[in-house]
């Protein structure tokens, strides 16, 4: 390690991409003191199950912690409640919001993402966003049966929220503006079913529509459309995405440009600094470009590399060849991703049907094998990541998978 043990490592951010990389330091050794600052009041908790099993009261806040047993077995000081303002680089310091600084040996950025705000959109009453505990618990709090909600937004996000709250027995409406639901995470065609399946389940999905104005003077009343529709609502969620959260280090002589860059390792262009999860844009040698990637499982691999890298000081590391996975739980259908569909030119569906409870779709580019989506079928799926990472022919992936 070319960290001296005396060194102190600061994390920051306090959720899974930073929590896991702490666990990854003292896996490979490091002994020396860990100090996370963390904008969050709340230990680190698991993101992913706050528009499902908790949003629909199946799980309490207890079943959340990453904690597998306690917290002290990683042996870190933990600043709940503490903003990041900026870096300086030089003196190795993190400045807080409240003026503190703290030095660093070595520096872990993992201040993941914050959901986008609907532009013009005012303060209401009703009005939602779900990115972290506090938002899941105000949104949970609303959700009672017969409400009406309307969801901005048709990622996984609102989509997810609008299973849950249709299952919770809420009149749910989901507006998007691009042409179809899911559209970023599986093309036009795969979105379009999904959607069509939550047509059968009594969710109102409206694409290639605009959100003209929020109405309501206190609390929400509705939306209008910009074709003059308005759309009555009792509750508002917007999901039009995430930023990363790096707005702090802009003037610390960081590449922040949609996210913090970073080579293969996570290692960014100052000196005993990584970044990791939401935040960071990791260059893919399987891609061959920088990328930033929102989702569970790439923060956990990228994290093992970036406390190796850390650790490792400059010596030479092989860079993380990373096939993003995503999965997603609507209604019965649990939807994985592997890889990116982005600028697919075919599309083979190779097990069941489209519209069918089950299926496996390879998606092609330049007649190579760029990602697979599945509904139901986790094993054929999680063999397709090794496949794309060599590059295989989409015919050849097709064959295997037939």
């Amino acid at each position: 390690m070319t960290l001296k043990v005396s060194e102190k490592i600061v994390v920051v951010g306090g959720s899974l991409a930073g929590f896991r990389s702490i666990e990854a330091l003292r896996s490979r050794g490091y002994e020396g003191e860990i100090t996370v600052v963390s904008a969050e009041t709340e230990m680190p908790y698991d993101r992913p199950p706050l528009s499902k099993q908790f949003l629909k009261g199946a799980w309490e806040e207890d079943r959340l912690s990453l904690a597998r047993g306690d917290f002290s077995a990683v042996d870190a000081d933990w600043c709940l409640g503490s903003v990041a303002a900026s870096l300086d680089s030089q003196a190795k310091e993190l400045e807080l919001a409240d003026g503190t600084r703290v030095g660093y040996g070595g520096l872990i950025i993992a201040t993941g993402s914050a959901p986008r705000p609907l532009p013009g959109a005012p303060k209401l009453q009703g009005m939602h966003v779900l990115r972290n505990l506090a938002d899941a618990r105000a949104l949970r709090s609303e959700l009672q049966p017969g409400a009406r909600l309307v969801v901005i937004g048709a990622g996984f996000i609102g989509m997810e929220v609008a299973a849950s709250a249709r299952e919770l027995g809420l009149e749910v409406k989901v507006l998007e503006a691009m042409p179809a639901a899911l559209a970023r995470g599986l093309g036009a065609q795969l979105g379009n079913s999904v959607a069509e399946r939550f047509a059968d389940h009594g969710v109102d999905v409206r694409c290639d529509v605009r959100v003209e104005q929020i109405l309501g003077t206190s609390r929400v009343e509705g939306v209008r459309l910009a074709d003059g529709t308005r759309l009555e609502a009792d509750i508002i969620l917007v999901g039009i995405g995430v930023e990363p959260a790096c707005g702090w280090a802009q003037d610390s002589g960081l590449d922040t440009q949609n996210g913090i860059l970073c080579d293969g390792t996570g290692k960014t262009s100052l000196p005993d600094v990584v970044a990791v999860g939401d935040v960071a844009r990791w260059y893919n040698p399987v891609y061959r470009e920088a990328i930033r990637y929102e989702h569970w499982t790439s923060a956990v691999e990228q994290s093992g590399f970036a406390a190796a890298r850390l650790l490792a000081g400059e010596a030479p590391m092989e860079p993380l060849a990373q096939v993003p996975y995503v999965w997603s739980d609507l209604f019965a259908m649990r939807l994985a991703i592997a890889g990116d569909v982005k600028g697919h030119d075919a599309i083979r569906v190779c097990q069941g049907e489209l519209g069918e409870d089950r299926f496996l779709a390879l998606f092609g580019r330049e007649g190579k094998l760029v990602a697979a989506v599945g509904m139901n079928r986790p094993r054929p799926l999680n063999a397709c990541r090794p496949l794309i990472a060599q590059g295989v022919a989409l015919e050849e992936a097709v064959s295997a998978h037939t």
